[in-house]
């Protein structure tokens, strides 16, 4: 089975949408535009500095468990409900029906992340911190998670993304969404099935996929629109819960290692 493979479909699970269709299956890239196994640097080697930190963090986040930034790793382990995470850095919460075009807009994303996510991870290969060391993990070690490699971490990878392109079209909002985007990612190593250095890889490879989709005017022109659309969503409401958002707030105040 290739297991890569199906760690791209988070795109489409993200996006909430069916099916593809239309403009929407065709990726905003052509083939070969973006090669993440350029971008990527090399995992740390073994027995490096990086890579005993890594261990070091991994082992000190267990501690974590079961406080309520473990309680919110495993909520942004749900893949399928990322853009709530956004919520409050937004003011409104986006869905395929409060937001269709962002979904439209993520659902064909997707298609550019997939490549981006799944070539460096079979190209390095490295193992996750829970498989070379003991430790309590947030999630279940399903076929996914145990099965495909660490780094990139492709969680990191689909959120920084959907940071970059949000603060893109709510510059107002940016610096809200970017910390969002962060704590997103760090609740992969929180969970236990990222190493940090995953994680800011996962970062890096969104960086340089969304400088690459700069270029594409598709990307531009839906943008706009996605923009036009938030800002009409949240003057229409609801807003997010206040006291959801205070909770998270908190959550996030202190960073987890």
């Amino acid at each position: 089975m290739r297991v890569w493979l199906m760690i791209g479909m988070t795109g489409l699970v993200l996006a909430g949408c069916a099916s593809l269709t239309g403009s929407q299956a065709v990726p905003y890239l052509a083939r070969g535009t973006y090669d993440a196994r350029q971008a990527v640097p090399p995992p740390p080697p073994p027995g490096s500095a990086t890579a005993e930190q890594d261990r070091a963090v991994f082992l000190a986040t267990r501690r974590l468990k079961d406080t309520p930034r473990w309680s919110l790793a495993k909520q942004d382990a749900r893949e399928a409900r990322i853009m709530d995470a956004y919520a409050c850095a937004l003011g409104v919460t986006p869905s395929r029906q409060a937001t269709p075009r962002l979904a439209a807009m993520l659902q064909r994303l997707g298609r550019d992340a997939r490549p981006a996510i799944s070539a460096p991870k079979r190209l390095y290969d490295r193992k996750r911190p829970y498989q070379t060391a003991p430790g309590a993990i947030c999630v279940r070690s399903g076929l996914i998670t145990a099965l495909t490699p660490d780094y990139p971490s492709g969680h990191a990878t689909w959120g920084w993304t959907i940071g970059l392109v949000l603060a893109k079209a709510q510059p107002q909002r940016a610096q809200a969404i970017l910390a969002r985007a962060r704590a997103y990612g760090e609740s992969r190593v929180v969970c236990g099935v990222h190493n940090a250095s995953s994680v800011e890889a996962g970062r890096i490879n969104a960086t340089a996929l969304v400088a690459a989709l700069d270029a594409s005017p598709a990307f531009a022109t839906d943008l706009a629109a996605v923009g036009r659309e938030l800002d009409a969503a949240r003057a229409a409401g609801p807003a997010p819960d206040p006291a959801r958002c205070e909770v998270e707030r908190a959550t996030l105040a202190q960073p987890p290692y």
